[in-house]
């Protein structure tokens, strides 16, 4: 069985004047890799409340992040072939996919679906059940890109086996 590509963005805060400040992804195989996000100067927008759930300040940003069109060129890299990644926010992770893009001056190789798509009506009935259960056996980190979206394809998998047994 292939497991879905899943890809988490961290931002600034949200709705309007958020940007993306870290993006990860899982692999089908089940290995993960982020990046943080070096803010352009007109991106000013910062939550203190957003920064609490992640953890990341905006000098940490500065200092550590990547290029925004470096960022895009490595996401079109990774996801290019495959052709598509899934996410637990579409719409928020979308709309800070395409700014991304956008700053960039590129466009995506791939599209973003909405992880909901691939989940079978058990696999919805058991996922906040099933995703906390996993948070608390592997001590996973919330709220960072990479572990976010190692947390959601643990999720679909332990929950599609799940169903299978039901």
């Amino acid at each position: 069985m292939t497991l879905p590509t899943v890809l988490d963005i961290e931002a600034s805060g949200f709705g309007r004047g958020s940007y993306p400040i870290e993006v990860g992804l899982v692999r089908a195989d089940g290995s993960t890799c982020s990046f943080l996000i070096q803010p352009l100067a007109e991106w000013t927008h910062w939550d203190p409340k957003a920064e609490l759930l992640h953890g990341i300040s905006r000098g940490r940003l500065q200092r550590e992040g990547y290029p925004v069109r470096q960022v895009a060129r490595w996401l079109n890299d990774e996801l290019g072939e495959i052709g598509i990644a899934y996410s637990d926010s579409w719409g928020y992770d979308n709309t800070w996919l395409s700014l991304l893009f956008h700053h960039a001056g590129m466009l995506p190789a791939f599209r973003l679906e909405a992880l909901r798509i691939l989940l079978s009506e058990e696999q919805q009935a058991l996922w906040s059940r099933t995703k906390e259960a996993i948070i608390r056996e592997q001590g996973i980190h919330r709220h960072r890109a990479g572990e976010d979206a190692r947390l959601l394809q643990l999720t679909y998998l332990r929950t599609l086996e799940l169903a299978a047994g039901a």
